[in-house]
């Protein structure tokens, strides 16, 4: 039987968009193969490590019929990705392996049974069905992501919260030192729900998720979120544990306030940052009337010294940051402005966009 009769780049398309989760080494070697499962004109591509499964749907040519087996996603991805784009591709099914031929290239394929293959067993009480632009997510999670922790044994800090209530979606991530917070307008109404995503769930979702326009659609269960997007079906289990209460954390009356370019407040933190030492990022801010300096220092006794100037006429503030901390924040931002709240040295500063309530970013101050 021919299972599949296509373009090389349209059945990338398919394998790329379900390959992601597929790790190299698994204690179980079927999980590095992804199931091919063909319904008539329709094939279904399927992977899976036990916690997020992936499934994607697309017309591939092929026999009409019902086939299923299971090949090597990356064994597979890699020969494909060696062969030209509008190379016409054929695969057929011959006893217990796959038969790949392009041009005069022939591959033998090792092949599993599909029965074999561990789905994800999906929740049966998930809650109501809601959705925003594949671009809103996307620019939501670009916001917070980097500031999940990463290993933590504090394990739900290792994703990002997902807290949807009444016509509002929102996003937060920390790994204890900062803090990132941003939501988006949601069209319906939905009861509050709160679930914590794990990293490699947000890591996926920011590789397929695209900017262009087209709704994602999610649902939240007790142990479960599930996602439907650009005919792909993932779904994913949750971290379990009690999220900080990050209200708290977010402070509400800093009185000194400035407002400076991004890109000159970026490419002085970058420059200063140098001279940090890999182990201590830590630099010094002096706030002043009418100056903003950056100094740092390492264990060989070299310092930088930058400034700019400001519109600031607050009190005169000395604080330390570990200068990654705000090199973060800066480089994932796309506006050109940035705001900067502070109350003293032993406080954390609140980074914002200006005219934009959506986002708010708190970092804690480091003793230098």
């Amino acid at each position: 039987m021919i299972v599949l009769k296509a373009t090389q780049e349209q059945i990338v398309a398919s394998l790329q968009s379900v390959a992601g989760i597929v790790e190299r080494r698994h204690t179980l070697p079927i999980l590095a193969n992804v199931m091919l499962q063909k319904t008539g004109e329709t094939t279904q591509l399927t992977t899976s490590d036990l916690e997020i499964q992936i499934r994607t749907e697309a017309s591939l040519g092929g026999d009409s019929g019902n086939f299923s087996t299971t090949v090597g996603a990356r064994k597979l991805m890699d020969i494909l990705r060696s062969m030209p784009a509008d190379q016409m591709v054929t695969i057929e099914s011959n006893q217990n392996k796959l038969l790949l031929k392009s041009g005069k290239s022939r591959f033998s394929l090792q092949t599993l049974p599909a029965e074999d293959f561990p789905l994800v067993q999906e929740s049966s009480s998930f809650g109501p069905t809601f959705s925003v632009p594949q671009k809103t997510l996307k620019a939501l999670l670009q916001q917070v992501s980097f500031s999940m922790a990463v290993h933590d044994i504090r394990y739900y800090l290792n994703g990002i919260l997902f807290v949807a209530q009444g016509k509002q979606l929102s996003l937060v991530a920390t790994d204890g030192h900062r803090l990132a917070f941003t939501c988006a307008n949601l069209e319906e109404d939905v009861p509050k729900q709160e679930v914590i995503l794990p990293r490699k769930t947000v890591l996926e979702l920011l590789r397929l998720l695209s900017d262009k326009d087209g709704d994602i659609e999610m649902q939240f269960a007790s142990n479960q979120a599930r996602f439907k997007f650009d005919g792909k079906e993932f779904v994913t289990k949750l971290v379990e544990g009690k999220f900080p209460d990050y209200n708290r954390v977010i402070p509400k009356s800093h009185k000194n306030t400035i407002t400076v370019g991004k890109a000159s407040l970026l490419t002085m933190l970058q420059r200063t940052a140098i001279l940090t030492s890999d182990k201590f990022k830590g630099v010094r801010i002096n706030l002043e009337s009418g100056v903003l300096r950056v100094t740092s220092s390492n264990a060989e006794q070299e310092e930088a010294v930058d400034e700019i100037e400001v519109d600031y006429s607050g009190d005169s503030i000395e604080i330390g940051f570990n200068v990654s901390y705000l090199i973060d924040v800066l480089v994932n931002m796309a506006q050109e402005m940035v705001r900067m709240d502070l109350a003293d040295s032993n406080s954390s500063v609140l980074v914002t966009i200006p005219d934009n309530e959506f986002f708010k970013y708190v970092v804690m101050p480091m003793r230098i």
